[in-house]
């Protein structure tokens, strides 16, 4: 089973790759980094299970916000067909709507190129969903509104880490 020195060995490797030199967790696992000024990106590293949580904040919404965009959450989530396997929390407190992603730790470390593309993907599936669910925010769904939107998949999928239990 992997430790938190096996991990912050990874960081490491991911480190001199990217040459990112904020990408140093905490004793517990943590790591937290800004990316252009507009998200907090979050790895947590959980021993128990041998995964690495990825989680950012994706928007806040207004107290009044609409179906439209609780629709969109739950419709993307399912089967995790528009978000890449991952899933949505909403932090009640302040209505702030988190992505979440589970990377399986060994599969990282056999492959850290793919773990940093899958990263850069992840920042962009985010991005799409701030627009979207910013866009939506207060809006009754249109009865004619289709099921799916392609586009909020991850590019090049075959690339992704997806999470296995």
């Amino acid at each position: 089973m992997p430790t938190i020195d096996d991990y912050k060995t990874f960081l490491e490797t991911i480190r001199k790759q990217t040459g990112l030199d904020m990408l140093v967790s905490d004793d517990d696992g943590l790591l937290s980094f800004r990316v252009d000024d507009e998200y907090d990106i979050n790895l947590q590293f959980l021993e128990v299970s041998a995964k690495i949580l990825f989680f950012v904040e994706v928007a806040t919404l207004p107290s009044d916000a609409g179906v439209a965009v609780y629709r969109d959450l739950l419709a993307g989530t399912l089967f995790g067909k528009e978000t890449a396997g991952g899933y949505f929390s909403l932090e009640a407190e302040n209505n702030t709507i988190i992505y979440n992603y589970m990377f399986d730790f060994d599969t990282a470390v056999a492959d850290p190129e793919n773990f940093i593309e899958t990263l850069e993907s992840l920042l962009q599936l985010v991005d799409c969903w701030a627009n979207r669910i910013n866009g939506k925010s207060g809006e009754e769904p249109p009865e004619d509104e289709q099921d799916a939107d392609a586009s909020m998949a991850i590019p090049n999928q075959s690339s992704t880490l997806f999470f296995r239990p």
